[in-house]
């Protein structure tokens, strides 16, 4: 895979995980009780942290699988499935168990700061994202796909950031139908890069498995 299209293949798998405009309404939802200033600084906190988290796992992600002696490619598969799940979840514009649950946005209300939880994690960077960011590193085998895929990273959670910063305007352009519009969209390509991830990852073990 050349370097151009490897970028845009992590850009796109992170992005569509991470799903910032599927998280907005959610966003807006946890600090509705706050001043303009306040959802800032949470937006920068929350994406910073988000962003730290997501990069950490992409670089130490081997060293982690080592420790527990799994394969990349049965973490295709597993992460696969769990990000076919999540797809489902964005198709029919529900709010994934796998980034949020019910009882973490009841806790969450009644929380002054949400920006660590459940923002930062599990809402962007939660069990999907870490898995499909340990998957890119693994994908590139060079060097400088590698710092790709970290590029990839940084520029999504930069778009979030500017996303997050200006949600207000953003949720008056789209209001709710649009953004239901759009998770719906990135929900059928998770879909396919879910699929991807499975099959990979199941051939991959089929052909060492056969020796």
């Amino acid at each position: 895979m050349d370097p151009i299209t490897f970028f845009i293949y992590a850009f796109v798998s992170v992005f569509v995980i991470v799903n910032p405009i599927g998280c907005l309404i959610t966003f807006l939802s946890l600090t509705a009780a706050v001043s303009e200033k306040e959802r800032e600084q949470i937006a920068r906190r929350s994406v910073t942290i988000a962003c730290i988290l997501a990069v950490v796992f992409a670089v130490a992600g081997e060293l982690i699988l080592r420790i527990f002696g799994v394969t990349v490619d049965c973490l295709r598969v597993a992460g696969g499935i769990l990000l076919f799940k999540v797809a489902l979840d964005m198709l029919y514009a529900q709010i994934s168990r796998e980034s949020l649950t019910t009882e973490e946005v009841k806790a969450a209300s009644e929380k002054q700061d949400v920006s660590v939880f459940p923002i930062a994690t599990p809402l962007l960077t939660g069990p999907g994202a870490i898995t499909t960011v340990v998957v890119l590193i693994r994908t590139g085998k060079a060097i400088e796909l590698k710092m790709l895929a970290i590029a990839a990273i940084l520029v999504t959670f930069f778009l979030t950031y500017l996303i997050f910063r200006f949600a207000n305007r953003i949720n008056r352009v789209l209001g709710v139908t649009g953004a239901l519009v759009i998770s719906r969209v990135m929900g059928l390509l998770l879909a396919a890069i879910a699929v991807n991830f499975i099959a990979v990852g199941a051939w991959n073990i089929y052909k060492s498995l056969s020796g």
